[in-house]
């Protein structure tokens, strides 16, 4: 039961998957456990992840622990179609092709749905939203869920103050091993990859403009940095504008930095970061992306809107020409650029991310009936164990407190 654009293409993505899995050490240890401890057996797991090699690996560690997977994309563009002939050849279900058009994605995402799972894992929030939505009578079959991202989990906060969310769901992004690394080293690495090999154009000497100084944020402007750009940054948080400033970045408001920005990066999770009021003060040539989770941070409906004439300009890079002459150049239409544009964050720093996705998983099934929360924060010993894990694959040891270390900490009389 797949729905797949070509099933021919899996021996491609069978070398994709071999290539990551054989640098994901943490994933490789957690699979070969799940193997004996079975901890899903019995359940039907709907996921939604860029449906990329990391991620089909996850989704084969998974099944090992004895899952019957359904899953699909997070993204049209980030969808591999060789790896979705992968995963269907090994017997798992998919439902994804890349490019899928709005109708498309919905009716895979609905697809995944439809099988009654028990359990969710998600990326931006998409599958935990429909179910809410249109399936109310599935809730019931959910134990639990995680949520991968940012934006994801801001949107679970507002259905759980609102008191909609109906099943227990863990913010794997709010643990240490997941944004620490992923946000900050995987995105910072990833989105210069995918704007690199887009464009072939130099960044050293250019002046770059990054929309946010969250972890995604820190790490995007700490690359720039390397690769010899100037980096502005534009905040709505005062702490972190006075952050990003003591980082040695300079520091303004959008509409300041769109005429001198040459390089513009979003990544902040919200909409309309970039609009109108920046597009038409924006030099000839400047390049847009977004490298937040959904298409909306460069207002890509305006910018078509008050454009003259548009037209391809490379691969995956759209030029806009404005009333005033001056093109500007948009990266996979907005879409997140380091996997729409690329092939996401690299497979060691996702092997954390997919470890904590893993074990947080399975602390939700063991315990149910026990969690009567509806956000979980990823437990502590979780978050330890895969920092342990981690350090073992690199062959680094670390101190550990005596017991008179523990007790002097512990202790309050001198």
């Amino acid at each position: 039961m797949s729905e797949i654009r070509n099933p021919l293409l899996w021996e491609s993505g069978e070398q994709k998957i071999n290539w990551v899995k054989n640098n994901m050490p943490l994933l490789r240890g957690i699979e070969a456990e799940f193997t004996q401890t079975r901890p899903f057996e019995g359940m039907r797991i709907a996921l939604s992840i860029h449906l990329e090699a990391k991620t089909a690996y996850l989704c084969r560690v998974l099944a090992a622990g004895g899952a019957e997977m359904y899953i699909t994309g997070s993204n049209p563009l980030s969808t591999q179609d060789d790896i979705a002939a992968a995963l269907v050849h090994g017997g798992l279900n998919v439902f994804a092709w890349h490019d899928a058009t709005e109708e498309e994605y919905l009716a895979h995402t609905r697809r995944v749905i439809e099988i009654a799972p028990h359990f969710i894992i998600d990326d931006g929030g998409d599958l935990v939203n429909l179910i809410h939505t249109e399936y109310p009578h599935l809730l019931e079959n959910v134990i639990g869920g995680c949520e991968e991202t940012t934006t994801g989990i801001l949107r679970l906060k507002a259905m759980a103050k609102e008191g909609k969310l109906q099943f227990p769901m863990m913010l794997v992004n709010d643990a240490d091993c997941k944004h620490l690394f992923d946000n900050r080293y995987g995105t910072g690495q990833s989105v210069w990859d995918g704007i690199n090999r887009t464009t072939n154009l130099i960044v050293a000497g250019k002046n770059v403009v990054v929309a946010g100084y969250g972890w995604c944020g820190k790490g995007t402007a700490m690359r720039a940095k390397g690769l010899g750009a100037n980096v502005i940054v534009t905040e709505i948080d005062p702490v972190k504008a006075i952050e990003a400033v003591m980082d040695g970045f300079d520091v303004m408001k959008m509409e300041d930095a769109a005429k001198i920005g040459d390089f513009f990066v979003t990544v902040t999770g919200c909409d309309k970061v970039i609009t109108e009021n920046s597009f038409v003060h924006m030099k000839d040539g400047a390049i847009l992306c977004n490298a937040g989770h959904f298409d909306v941070e460069v207002d890509m409906a305006c910018l078509r809107k008050i454009a003259v004439s548009s037209a391809p300009a490379r691969n995956n890079i759209i030029g806009y020409t404005l009333a005033n002459g001056n093109t500007l150049y948009v990266i996979a239409e907005g879409r997140l650029v380091n996997l729409a544009a690329g092939d996401g964050h690299p497979a060691e720093i996702m092997d954390m991310s997919f470890a904590i996705q893993a074990l947080s998983a399975e602390y939700l099934i063991r315990n149910h009936g026990s969690v009567t929360e509806k956000l979980i924060t990823v437990p502590r010993a979780v978050d330890q164990a895969v920092a342990w894990r981690k350090l073992e694959s690199m062959g680094i040891s670390i101190d550990t407190l005596t017991d008179e270390q523990a007790r002097y900490l512990a202790g309050w009389e001198g």
